[in-house]
């Protein structure tokens, strides 16, 4: 069963949520923090890492000497990573999708692909969790292929959890695609009750299920409680606005460790997403 913990927005407490919850099942168990531009679940597991590897993206590279300048290559690109100006080739690797569709439809076989740095891999463990994330390199736009590396390790023998980035946009995606469930994270206030709603249409047209955690549940409104409600959104958890909580995870610290009275309750929430799953 492969998890994925999201929310409409950043700040809800989704690391909080995904770390502490494979913290508390006591099987093995992976995390994938596919938030690549800005990992964190590290900071709270502190894994001892045993594998890092660079990641590229193939972009194509063009050999002017075979080269008749046909523009089909460019024409091709949607993203218009080619531009053909009289008899020179230009090409923007930043733009580049990797599809390869000009490598296909060259006639002359001049393209070839080079690679472009995406970032890193790092692989890990913390007692019984496979721990794996990616670093997006500085400067780097496009996440999604660091992110579905980052995947690439998700184990079929055990249960995983994805700590996925936060919003709707593509990077979200492909970390919610091809997942049992999507654990949605957030915030009683008119800001989490908004960009909830977006979260929910795209997990929506994936068609997967999908479950609430409710975080700093006794601030705000009941905005966010009527619209699950409305929805048929299970609310799978509530977590209060606590002291306790807030000085755990400003250390560092995991809230199941420093304050166990909390390992149950995040059982629990394991024990209702595999009821809801089957």
């Amino acid at each position: 069963m492969i998890i994925s913990v999201a929310s409409g927005k950043g700040g809800t407490g989704k690391t909080t949520v995904a770390t502490n919850l494979a913290v508390s099942i006591e099987s093995d168990i992976q995390l994938l923090d596919c938030d690549v531009e800005e990992p964190n679940a590290h900071l709270f597991l502190n894994p001892v890492m045993e594998q890092k590897k660079t990641v590229y993206a193939p972009v194509p590279e063009i050999d002017e000497t075979k080269c008749n300048f046909c523009k089909k290559c460019a024409q091709i690109c949607r993203f218009k990573a080619i531009a053909i100006i009289k008899e020179t080739v230009l090409t923007f690797p930043e733009l580049c999708h990797s599809c390869g569709g000009c490598m296909a439809i060259c006639p002359e076989k001049a393209i070839t692909e080079t690679g472009r740095e995406l970032g890193v891999v790092e692989i890990g463990r913390r007692n019984h969790i496979g721990f794996v994330h990616g670093r997006l390199r500085v400067g780097e736009a496009m996440s999604p292929p660091l992110i579905r590396e980052v995947r690439s390790h998700t184990r079929s023998d055990q249960p995983a959890i994805i700590d996925a980035p936060p919003g709707t946009s593509c990077p979200v995606i492909a970390a919610m695609r091809r997942t049992d469930f999507v654990l949605m994270v957030t915030e009683p206030t008119p800001f989490g009750l908004h960009d909830l709603k977006l979260a929910v249409e795209a997990v929506k047209l994936l068609g997967i299920p999908r479950g609430l955690v409710i975080n700093r549940s006794d601030i705000g409104d009941d905005g966010v409680r009527a619209y699950a409600e409305k929805e048929n959104l299970p609310v799978l958890m509530e977590i209060p606005f606590d002291r306790g909580i807030a000085e755990a995870y400003s250390k560092g610290k995991l809230v199941v460790e420093e304050m166990p009275e909390w390992n149950e309750p995040f059982r629990t929430l394991y024990l209702k997403i595999q009821e809801i799953v089957g």
